[in-house]
């Protein structure tokens, strides 16, 4: 018995095949012949649109106020000479502009004090969805200099004790220091545990040992009566850095830490 054919089929099958996967399939077949065959070039279709699905945001998604931004993951630890486009990134959403923000300039509130504000939110936003904001990436969305904001970070890391999380003082890129001083601040003037200060400075247990070993190190250096270059040739770090947790011991010692 004859089967009848199925025209409706025939004419708007195809039509199923006019996706987003397919075209890419088939220009990655154009420009990159020797790649495989249609298994594989699907595959690669199939992890370009999910790229492009992670870096996208629906209109709808995006409130009066907010910008998509591009945030550096939180667990991509930087490498040496490693490029932003090297990166691992991810689209996070930010709130530009808000009430309490109106509310500041109605209140005449100082230029640093609402910038702070706007740079602290914007920071904690973008943690809590994975991602880490650097100085310049809160320069550009705040149209100020990347040392205008990171002076504004540190002095309300400063008064308030609490870290800001960005890459400055979650990847150590930049200039945010700020962080070594209320780590080692926590532990050794505050009492708290290793895991406590790890929590309490978005840092996790293996950076903050590591911080709080080095600052011993540099601290037995200096009571050992090395001097500040004598102590970065021992323990193969810079002078800088060596000065950097000496600061931090005066401090304490005045505090009777």
């Amino acid at each position: 018995m004859l089967v009848k054919p199925d025209y409706i089929r025939k004419k708007y099958g195809p039509l199923q095949a006019k996706t987003l996967r397919n075209a890419l399939a088939r220009v990655i077949g154009e420009q990159f012949p020797r790649i495989g065959g249609p298994r594989i070039r699907g595959l690669c279709a199939d992890m370009i649109a999910e790229v492009l699905a992670s870096h996208l945001r629906l209109r709808e998604h995006v409130q009066h106020g907010q910008v998509v931004w591009m945030a550096v993951r939180v667990n991509a630890r930087p490498r040496r000479h490693q490029r932003i486009a090297d990166t691992p990134l991810v689209p996070v959403i930010l709130e530009l502009s808000t009430v309490a923000d109106v509310e500041d300039r109605l209140k005449r509130a100082g230029r640093a004090e609402r910038l702070g504000h706007k740079a602290v939110r914007l920071c904690q936003q973008a943690h809590e969805q994975g991602g880490l904001l650097s100085n310049c990436d809160l320069a550009e969305l705040l149209n100020r200099s990347d040392a205008e904001i990171a002076h504004v970070l540190t002095d309300h890391e400063k008064q308030t004790g609490q870290l800001v999380p960005r890459r400055a003082t979650l990847h150590d890129v930049g200039t945010g220091l700020t962080h070594k001083r209320i780590i080692c601040w926590k532990r050794y003037a505050e009492g708290k545990t290793a895991d406590v200060v790890a929590r309490e400075t978005y840092h996790d247990l293996e950076s903050v040992d590591r911080y709080l070993g080095q600052f011993d190190r540099v601290r037995h250096c200096r009571q050992e009566g090395l001097t500040p270059e004598q102590t970065a040739y021992t323990l193969n770090c810079s002078v800088r850095l060596v000065k950097e947790y000496l600061a931090i011991d005066e401090e304490l010692g005045k505090r009777g830490s």
